[in-house]
């Protein structure tokens, strides 16, 4: 089963119907209390876990606070349980944010989230090439090079390890971390879920990963 965290920004039925096309059993949560419900008879019941998001970066770190989740998805990092941010969930993995004003993240892999210079349209919305791409991380395989995937956002990631980008897309003269990856903490800046069969590709890739942890096997990447 893979949880999907309600950070209370956007609409979480997109990502529900995605994970539903791979065949994959999904749960929201939408708070700390429910998650310890929901783990507390079986730890591995929940197999991994997605954070996704729209919206503005400190309206989504305020509802994550006040529902007790930012926490949860601490632990959630520290017990290698794989872990995906898509969109706005995958900003919030970083150490802060310059999205009206200077916002904290979750500080789970380094960098910040900054807002595209002035001479590009905003946001930066619709399908875009792959013009990087790591081929050797288990969330890439089956995608190649050049394949299309959708975006929708005003900010992007300027990720500290350059390591930790797993592809990348160009806007403007911005090289735009599309996935990021360290350990079994991963993210997604476009959306899979409307990305056609490479977005399914990936969130099939992201399954296969949770279903090795949770059979027992070391996933940290």
């Amino acid at each position: 089963m893979i949880a999907i965290l309600d950070p209370g920004v956007g609409n979480l039925s997109s990502v529900k119907s995605g994970f539903a096309r791979v065949s994959a059993e999904t749960v929201v949560i939408d708070s700390a209390d429910a998650w310890y419900k929901l783990v507390e008879t079986d730890a591995r019941q929940v197999s991994g876990v997605v954070l996704p998001g729209v919206g503005a970066f400190g309206d989504a770190m305020f509802q994550l606070r006040a529902s007790g989740l930012i926490g949860v998805i601490r632990q959630i990092a520290r017990e290698r349980r794989p872990l995906f941010g898509i969109c706005l969930g995958m900003q919030l993995l970083f150490g802060a944010s310059y999205e009206h004003g200077r916002h904290l993240g979750l500080g789970l892999l380094p960098g910040e989230v900054v807002r595209f210079k002035d001479g590009v349209k905003v946001p930066h919305m619709g399908w875009n090439s792959l013009d990087t791409l790591n081929k050797n991380h288990p969330l890439t395989a089956g995608v190649d090079l050049g394949e299309y995937v959708y975006f929708v956002h005003s900010y992007y990631v300027a990720a500290e390890a350059p390591a930790d980008v797993l592809a990348a897309a160009t806007y403007g003269l911005v090289q735009v971390p599309a996935m990021v990856g360290r350990d079994t903490v991963m993210g997604a800046q476009f959306h899979p879920e409307k990305s056609g069969r490479v977005g399914e590709q990936i969130l099939r890739n992201f399954v296969e990963l949770c279903d090795r942890w949770q059979m027992g096997e070391e996933v940290a990447l």
